[in-house]
Parts: structure tokens; sequence; C-alpha cells
């Protein structure tokens, strides 16, 4: 795998609200590599889709403020960039999917003004070649009658078309970085797989790193080459995707994993993890997922646990990872 293009270092995205302040994103560390594919994975809440938007700085319109930590994009710092040098990289070098497509087109431009608008800013195309470019890229897409589709407006496309638009829009200046934020949310199975895989072309052909925001873990085992498993803003664990389905070390990797349906195992109900994530506003002494935990300690309610470097690619945020490297033992075993 290639360098580091994109290192985000103690990132802490705070809201600050007249009751008190949401630490929604709380001392993120990661890394997306050279035409790698990072997943991100945890439930709603937990600060995946606040990490993305600090890495883009749209921030601006919210009461989220970056506080802390550090976004390096090819050794530049964002947070330290003003909003006209954004502007030149966001949707040039670092290119966003949002979740809903409904509400990140805009409703009174057509589908073909949108996606030219950004080639013109950024490639300093004319409004010929500009066209033909967003022709080509819907076409790459694979949106039938991609000519008329120009001159739509974004509420008579479908959900998966409109998504298909948005990739579009994202590929249409060829960026280094794409960020897609839940693209199949809401799709049906077929649509899905069809952006999968075009997502999987587009890296191919052009190297593109990918940070693949997700809840679907079958989406992560067909897509992603390392995985970093967020929970209550922190990241708990981190390693390569064939690592993280074979041998988990957090007991909410394990929760996640063990929800997930299976062939060939009956069972009358599915696998869940009791009780709820905190409330931002009010989180728990020690480890933020303690109250949940069936394996916790103690120490767990007490302490925060520190991201322990099971080996040199694997990290977890657990007490009992802390027995486990002195004495390789699993968890459940500590547990017990």
């Amino acid at each position: 795998m290639g360098k580091p293009i994109l290192e985000v270092k103690n990132l802490q995205t705070y809201f600050f609200t007249d009751e008190s302040v949401v630490k929604a994103v709380d001392g993120v560390e990661l890394q997306v590599r050279e035409g790698e594919t990072l997943g991100i994975v945890g439930e709603s809440g937990c600060g995946k889709s606040v990490t993305s938007l600090s890495v883009m700085q749209l921030l601006g319109n919210t009461p989220g403020k970056i506080v802390n930590g550090s976004i390096l994009f090819k050794g530049e710092d964002l947070t330290k960039k003003t909003e006209n040098q954004m502007r030149k990289i966001r949707g040039n070098e670092i290119a966003m999917i949002f979740q809903e497509p409904m509400t990140s087109l805009n409703p009174v431009f057509k589908i073909g003004e949108q996606i030219e608008e950004a080639i013109r800013l950024h490639l300093k195309f004319e409004k010929k070649e500009a066209k033909q470019r967003a022709l080509k890229m819907l076409k790459l897409v694979g949106i039938p009658r991609a000519e008329s589709i120009l001159n739509e407006y974004p509420h008579q496309l479908s959900g998966g078309m409109r998504q298909r638009v948005m990739i579009a829009m994202a590929m249409s200046c060829e960026p280094t970085l794409l960020i897609a934020d839940e693209p199949t949310t809401a799709l049906d199975v077929t649509i899905q797989a069809q952006i999968l895989d075009l997502m999987r072309k587009l890296k191919k052909e052009k190297n593109t790193s990918i940070m693949l925001i997700t809840h679907d873990l079958g989406v992560v085992a067909e897509m992603c080459d390392r995985v970093i498993v967020m929970y209550a803003g922190k990241v708990v664990e981190e390693a390569d995707v064939y690592t993280i389905f074979a041998n988990p070390k957090h007991p909410y990797t394990k929760g996640l994993l063990n929800s997930v349906p299976k062939m060939g195992v009956n069972k009358n109900r599915l696998d869940s993890i009791p009780g709820n994530v905190p409330i931002p506003q009010n989180m728990p002494m020690g480890c933020k997922f303690a109250e949940r935990c069936r394996f916790k300690i103690e120490k767990c309610l007490h302490a925060e646990p520190p991201l322990f470097s099971i080996t040199e690619s694997h990290k977890s945020r657990c007490w009992l990872n802390e027995e486990i490297i002195h004495q390789e033992i699993d968890v459940e075993e500590v547990a017990q």
C-alpha cells in the first residue's frame, strides 16, 4: 500500500449549544493511504459523518467547531486553510458523496448545470468542453439516456439515479481522495451492487483513495482494505479487514459482527448489543462502552482505556487487551 495522503491526528470536533458542549469527535486518529479503501463503521451517532465533515471543513453553518487536532492532506494542514483555499481543494482533490443525494443536489438547477459547475471551476474548461465531460461522467456511472438526464432536475430522478449523479459529480475532476458517506443507504440491492462495482472500477482506473463510511458490514467486507470502528466519538478498534472479521479484539466490534445474520445458522432471534449509545451531553466515566459490555471489569467503570497496539497494524481500546498483550489470551477467557 502507498504512503498516507490523509492523516487525521487527535481530531476533536465539538458542538456548542446553549445547554452544553457535545463532544461529537473526541481524539480521532486515522490514515488513508494511496489507492486504499478505508472503512469507518459504527452505530448512528458515533461520529463518522462529523469526522468526514471536519476533513472537508464543512462545519461553518453549524454550531460545530474543530477545537484541537490536525488534518494533513498531502502534508498540508487543512485546519489552517482559509475558505477560499478550501474551495480549490473541495471537489477537485477531495470529493464527497453525501448520504442523501436529494438534499445535496440543488432542486432548482438542472443536473448538467450542477456537474458542469465543478468542472468549469476546477479544470477551467469552456462551457462546451464541460458539458461533454459531464456527459462522459454520466455514461461512466451507468446512467441510461445520459443526454436527456443533463436537462432534468433532481426530483425527476430515482434515488439510485441521483446517487449515481452524485458519484459522477464527485469523480468529474478525478480527485485524489473520495469520501463516501453511506453511499448505498436506502438503495435496493441491485443498485447497491452496481454502485459498489462502479467505485471499485474508479479506484482501479484512477488509483483513487476512498474513505467509506457505512454501517453495513457486508459492504465493508466487500470493499475495504482496512477498517476503523468508532464508538462515542472515538476509534475503538483498527485493523485490516481480514483481522477485523476473523479476530476482533474489542467487545463492541464483536457485538456488531454477532448481530449480522449468518448463512446456515438457525436462530429465533439475532444477537444484539444491550443498552443504548450514551447521550453525548452525559458521557459516563471510564470506558464509554462499559455499561453495555458483558466483559467489563471494575477498571472499565473508572478509567478510560488507551488505544492498545495488539500488533503493529491492529489496535483496540479495551482494558482487557492490556492483559491480552501481556498474557496472549482471548477476551472471552479474560472475562471468565
